[in-house]
Formats: structure tokens, C-alpha cells, sequence
């Protein structure tokens, strides 16, 4: 069915207080709640919805200011929980007209919410936040007309991977899901595969690569030991989902058992998330992340309320930094709804594959031709996308993943760029407020008694 969307009914109750008789209509999430156009995001998010008999989703601004709320202040599922049933004002942002003592929703309802969603339909709020600062003049629309592109590394939740880590992981893996489904195993190398993963581990610090070579190969008998195993006593004696569990085990654990150091092509680094790439950036404290390619694009201009991130999208394959321009510039403009005019990039994009009608629009840090002197001085600000990415990273859950697949990888995304958006709204509005109240307390400072 789809989602019964919830309107102020302005009813009182004797009962239960209205929220907008006990909170301050002025603060800032109270005026930023108001000038969201909510529906413009029913419309939106709710297209995923059929009209079939079944029980009815939740309403829309419920969910779609819980995943704001989330982002905006860095809030885990179970935190953001136990704030909304404190916090009235979080509850009216999320279109309550009475104070609520117990959660209305589940906690998985938000998980179910974002993979129903995906990164397509999430789009529309980073669409509406940039309409929401259009509207409360903290940004001019020329202003989303010249960008600057980068590109960063989104974290995967995963430990740092090694070779002998992997191994061991994968044959406790296997154990574990071989006695779940009844299999009895000749041996489970539990112990002696322990000690292995400790001496491999205590020779690679104290350098003696001979003797950790030898406990890997160790490690790797072990898992090839238990996966030929599995493999025999597996046909026809479990049931179909032990089996795909089983299924989708092994042949993780024989990718890490045939994988090499210099391999090409895709490698797993980890068992849970063997979507995570190995990604280098260059940078001499981090030489190589664990996660996913991001490209986001902020707005050149230095507005009032700062810098607004236009467009986010997570670039799967760790592809070339050139290379994602086709891509990108397209939903770029069907995001803000206007014609990109000029792109200021780094080095990184150097033979860039943008659509040939921006061939004169892209400019390269360290550019020579066609640079005007009003141009020369705009590519100056080109770094200023760097404070944002990291404020997508620390304030806003883009740091590190903890959502599951790809899906979640470009959801989560999204949603960084989404709360750092409202994060700047929020600002901005209650930078408004004090100049408001500015005058009236100077005057009341020097009323005469």
C-alpha cells in the first residue's frame, strides 16, 4: 500500500500536549522543518510504493527526516532512537503534533527504508536541500552553475586485511557454518590454526620472513585441508539454505586461498564485505584505503552560508578520476536542474572524458590556455572542496561504512552529502534568528530604567 502521509489535523487533546505549544517555534530545526517542501518528497519516495492490499509503510516525513536527523548529527539507528523519544523537537521535524513517550517505528524500519529506497530515490533530498537553500537565500542559483569535482575514499567497516588474517578467518568461517549445518569435519585446526595465525604474526614484526612464509603456508594447508572437506560431505546432506551459505563460503575461501600479491583483477580483502577495493590516493600517512571510490562536487562560489555539496555519487571498479566525468556531469545537471558552466578540477583528471560540449568548460589545476585572469583567480579556491570532504568524513558518517554492499555503499554516500547540507541550513537559520534579534537587544540594553 502506500505510506498514509500525515497531515496537521490541529486538533488539541486533553490528554497529550501539542508539540508546538511546548517548543520554541523559532528554533532552527522548527524553520527548517517548514520550509522542506515534504511534498515534493512524498511524491518522490513514495513512487516505490503500489497501491496492494497489505499493511500500510510508514509515513514519508517520518522516514525521511529520521534519515536527515541521522546524517546531519552523526547519529548510529540505535542512538538516533533514543533521541527522537527525548527530543520533542526531533519528533516535530519528523511531523508529530504530539509529544510521543515511546518509539512510534521499529529501529529495522530504518534499514528496510534505505535499501527500499536505494541511491536513485535518495537523490531527492540532496535535491531538496539545495532547493531548501535556494529558497532561504543561502546560496544564489548562479551559484550551483560552477563546481569543483574531487574525489575521496569512503571507508569500508572492515579490519586492515592480511594474508594470514584471511586465511584463518575464513576456516573459522567454515567451521562455524559446517557444524550449524551437521557436517562433521575430520579435523577443525581451531587450536593449532590459532597458534599458526600468532607466529605468523610475531616473525613478520621481528622480520624473519622465511619463518612467517612457512606458518602462511601453514595456514593456507588448514583452509585447504577444511574446504576439501566441506566440499566432499556437502552434496545432498543439508538443507537448501545451509547449503548456500556453504556455497557462497567456499568460494570466497578458495579466491583467498588462489589470490596473489601482484595479481590483477578483483581481490578479496574482506569475508563479510568482499565488495571493499584497495584504492591509493597517494597520501604518504594512509598509502592505501579499503572501500569505495566517491566523486563529490561542491559549488565554487563562497556564499554566506558556505559551501553546498552538489552532487555525491560512489564510483564502484575504482575507475580513473578522468574517466568519471561522463558520468557524473549528466546527473549532475538533472540534480540541480541547470546547466553546469564551468569545472574546476585537479590533476587527477588530467584526459578527462567529459561530453564534448564541456570540452571549454573543464579547467586543471595548473592550466595555462584559456585561462582568464577572473578564471586564474576562481581555480585558486579549487582546494576549498577538501574541508568539505572533511566534514563528510568526521561529522557525517562518510568516514566509515557501516552499510552493507554496493547499495549501501552509495546510499550512505548520499546521505553523508544530504545531512551535511542541512547541517549548513541549520546555520544558516539560526545565523538569521540572532541578526533578527540583534536589534531588539541593543535596544532593550540601553532603555532607560
Amino acid at each position: 500500500m502506500k505510506p498514509k502521509e500525515r497531515r496537521d489535523s490541529g486538533q488539541a487533546d486533553l490528554l497529550r500536549s501539542r508539540l508546538d505549544a511546548i517548543i520554541d517555534m523559532g528554533h532552527p530545526l522548527v524553520k527548517l522543518s517548514r520550509t522542506i517542501d515534504w511534498s515534493f518528497l512524498e511524491q518522490r519516495l513514495g513512487a516505490v510504493y503500489e497501491d496492494k492490499p497489505g499493511r500500510p509503510p510508514l509515513p514519508t516525513r517520518l522516514m525521511a527526516g529520521l534519515a536527515i536527523l541521522k546524517h546531519t548529527y552523526d547519529l548510529s539507528d540505535e542512538v538516533l532512537c533514543e533521541r527522537w523519544v527525548e527530543n520533542p523537537y526531533y519528533q516535530f521535524f519528523c511531523g508529530e503534533e504530539f509529544f510521543q513517550h515511546r518509539l512510534v517505528f521499529d529501529r529495522s524500519s530504518l534499514t528496510r527504508w534505505r535499501q527500499r529506497m536505494g541511491e536513485e530515490k535518495l537523490q531527492a533530498l540532496l535535491q531538496e536541500s539545495l532547493s531548501v537553500a535556494t529558497r532561504t537565500e543561502a546560496i544564489k542559483p548562479s551559484d550551483l552553475n560552477r563546481v569543483i569535482v574531487d574525489t575521496t575514499v569512503q571507508p569500508k567497516n572492515v579490519m586492515f586485511p592480511t594474508d594470514a588474517r584471511l586465511l584463518n578467518r575464513a576456516r573459522e568461517i567454515l567451521v562455524r557454518l559446517a557444524k550449524g549445518a551437521g557436517i562433521r569435519l575430520r579435523q577443525s585446526y581451531g587450536r593449532v590454526g590459532k597458534f599458526a595465525l600468532i607466529k605468523h604474526q610475531r616473525y613478520a614484526h621481528a622480520k624473519q620472513f622465511k619463518r612467517a612464509k612457512k606458518a602462511l603456508r601453514t595456514l593456507q594447508t588448514y583452509l585447504g585441508r577444511v574446504t576439501r572437506d566441506i566440499a566432499r560431505k556437502l552434496e545432498g546432506n543439508v538443507d537448501l539454505l545451509h547449503q548456500i551459505a556453504l556455497d557462497r563460503m567456499l568460494i570466497l575461501a578458495r579466491r583467498v586461498l588462489g589470490q596473489k600479491q601482484h595479481q590483477r583483477g578483483p581481490k578479496v580483502y574482506s569475508l563479510h564485505a568482499p565488495e571493499v577495493e584497495c584504492i591509493g590516493k597517494g597520501k604518504a600517512h594512509r598509502p592505501y584505503e579499503f572501500g569505495v571510490k566517491v566523486s563529490v562536487a561542491t559549488t565554487l562560489s563562497h556564499a554566506k552560508s558556505g559551501q553546498f555539496v552538489t552532487h555525491v555519487k560512489a564510483l564502484p571498479g575504482n575507475p580513473y578520476d578522468g574517466h568519471t566525468l561522463e558520468t557524473v556531469i549528466p546527473e549532475m545537471e538533472a540534480l540541480i536542474g541547470n546547466i553546469v558552466e564551468r569545472l574546476v578540477l585537479d590533476k587527477g583528471y588530467r584526459g578527462h572524458n567529459a561530453p564534448p560540449d564541456y570540452k571549454f568548460r573543464v579547467f586543471i589545476s595548473g592550466q595555462k590556455r584559456r585561462v582568464t585572469p577572473k578564471i586564474k583567480r576562481e581555480m585558486r579556491r579549487r582546494s576549498a572542496i577538501e574541508p568539505v570532504i572533511g566534514h563528510l568524513k568526521s561529522e557525517h558518517r562518510m568516514g566509515r561504512n557501516y552499510l552493507w554492499h554496493r547499495q549501501g555503499d552509495a546510499a550512505n554516500a548520499v546521505l553523508a552529502a544530504v545531512g551535511y547540507n542541512f547541517r549548513r541550513l541549520i546555520r544558516w537559520l539560526n545565523l538569521l534568528l540572532c541578526q533578527i534579534l540583534a536589534p531588539f537587544t541593543v535596544r532593550l540594553q540601553f532603555t532607560p530604567s
